[in-house]
This record gives structure tokens, C-alpha cells and sequence, in this order.
């Protein structure tokens, strides 16, 4: 398939040493309602966590830039390369989670390079949660968690060409967690053939949000019956 979706410079290609993370933040409410959540998150790469094609707009060697908000990176070009806004303090809070898993689902030719973004990619401080709002596992009140992008992927990360089926299948046997307790979130369409084996894929337009969050787990409980 052509790739035709072009490097977003709205959220890649500006990273300001003014931007903070808002003081106090309310998650939503499928976090913290008591109700069942996915035992594994799996997120797509290019254009799901991140606003670009890994293996055509970023043009290696990269490095970190210092003290950037949100932290960035800057390749041989200058040009400049970042997750998704909502994307790493979405990490940080699923991380925290008790009882959910994080991992990597992509077709990227350049796996080396994705892991090498992933690792010098630096998550933000927890989120200060507003007040009266808690979430399982500490959520944004806790002090540790994973620093490095990287690290919060604890399930593991399939980056490789190929059909989105075999991720997942080499996914379930390291994990041991059944296709229907896993929700994935990818921004092509072919890629629903992942459903076939009971996965729950939430189709993403525009990068992963918290209402694209919110709206894959609830349509994750639809499909267990737990809406």
C-alpha cells in the first residue's frame, strides 16, 4: 500500500521550552469506574503513537534535545520528531495500572530506529489527578514508573514487516494473555483483520488521544458484554 500521509509539523516540528503539562487532570472515567479494563494495550507506531512514517521522514543519525516540552528529537535534517501530545502522559497512566499491560504492534521496516526513538524519548512527570479521582495502581500520584518511552512497554515490542496477525499471535504466547483480553490501536484499516482472532482494534484518525482511549475500551466491553 502507498504511503501518502505526510509528516504532521503541528505536533512534531515545534518542540516550545514554555508548554507545561496542565496543573491537575481528570482521566477518564473508564479508568477509574470500577469496571473491567483490557489486559494488554497494544499500540501501532506511525501515525498511532507517533506523527510520522518511521522509515521515510526521519533521516538518522538522531539525538535528544535538551530540556525540550515535550521532549523531542532532532535528526540529521533538523527536523524535529515527538509523540503525539495526549500520547506519553497516556503511557505514564496505563503503566500505572495494576492489571494492564503495554505493547508494540507495528509493520516498520526500520525496527532498530523505532527502538532507538522509543528509547531516548522521555516520558513527562506524572499527572497531578484532580481531586476525589483516583486511579488503580497510583495513576498519577506515584513516584517511580517507567522515565524512558521505552520502558513502558513492558509486554514487549513486534516491529517488523508483515501481517498484523503474526504480532499478535507471538504476543499471546509470550504473554499468555487471550486475544479477547487485548485492545489495539492502529490507524489502518487492513489492520481490523486482527479481529479474526478476537483482538478489539479501535481504528485512530488523528494519533492516539484520551477520547480514542476511552472510546477503545468502551468498545472493548461491548465486546466483552461488560459495557
Amino acid at each position: 500500500m502507498a504511503k501518502s500521509k505526510k509528516l504532521s509539523k503541528a505536533t512534531s516540528n515545534d518542540p516550545s521550552p514554555t508548554t507545561t503539562s496542565p496543573t491537575t487532570f481528570t482521566p477518564p472515567a473508564c479508568l477509574h469506574d470500577g469496571h473491567p479494563l483490557p489486559r494488554l494495550i497494544v499500540l501501532d507506531l506511525d501515525y498511532t503513537l507517533w506523527p510520522f512514517y518511521s522509515d521515510i521522514h526521519i533521516a538518522p543519525p538522531i539525538r535528544l534535545i535538551p530540556n525540550s516540552h515535550p521532549p523531542a528529537l532532532a535528526d540529521r535534517n533538523g527536523e524535529f520528531f515527538s509523540l503525539y501530545p495526549d500520547a506519553p502522559h497516556i503511557l505514564r497512566l496505563v503503566a500505572a495500572l495494576p492489571h494492564t499491560r503495554l505493547a508494540v504492534a507495528s509493520k516498520s521496516p526500520v525496527g532498530d530506529l523505532c527502538r532507538e526513538v522509543l528509547k531516548l524519548l522521555r516520558l513527562p512527570p506524572p499527572l497531578v489527578l484532580g481531586e476525589g479521582v483516583s486511579v488503580p495502581g497510583g495513576g498519577g500520584s506515584e513516584k517511580g514508573g517507567p522515565k524512558r518511552t521505552v520502558d513502558a512497554f513492558d509486554a514487549g515490542m513486534e516491529i517488523y514487516e508483515g501481517t498484523k496477525l503474526r504480532h499478535f499471535e507471538v504476543l499471546a504466547k509470550r504473554t499468555g494473555i487471550p486475544f479477547g483480553e487485548m485492545l489495539f490501536f492502529d490507524d489502518e484499516r487492513p489492520n481490523l483483520e486482527v479481529e479474526s482472532l478476537g483482538v478489539t482494534m479501535r481504528l485512530v484518525r488523528d494519533g492516539l488521544t484520551w477520547e480514542e482511549l476511552e472510546k477503545g475500551i468502551m468498545q472493548w466491553r461491548g465486546n466483552q458484554g461488560a459495557a
